[in-house]
């Protein structure tokens, strides 16, 4: 039995990937399920899969200064990475820093 840890917020690692999420049509299949998987990332921070820590790609890393990351599936074999940040001790945050097709998933990943 895994972790249940309720988020106290959901955010976007980039302004530009929150904009292309917005962008998308309401009755888009895609945005419907990022906005699940925000909804689920809410209720429980650690709902992905955990990526081993020598899988995080370096330029994640380096640009978020992150230390852990998170797969969720999306519909249509999409993939969306998250990190879980505590950036007060206090609040927990689930930083969503990509989404893409399970091809590019594995290419980034190097699988």
């Amino acid at each position: 039995m895994g972790i249940n840890k309720p988020a106290d917020g959901v955010i976007f690692a980039e302004k530009g990937l929150e904009l292309a999420f917005d962008s998308l049509a309401e009755n888009s299949p895609l945005k419907k399920s990022i906005k699940k998987a925000i909804k689920d990332i809410r209720q429980n921070v650690f709902c992905g899969n955990q990526i081993q820590k020598d899988k995080i790609p370096k330029e994640y890393i380096q640009k978020y200064k992150i230390n852990n990351l998170w797969w969720y599936p999306l519909s249509d074999a999409l993939r969306l990475v998250y990190s879980v940040v505590t950036p007060s001790n206090i609040e927990i945050l689930g930083v969503i820093i990509e989404y893409f097709d399970h091809k590019s998933y594995e290419r980034r990943f190097g699988y």
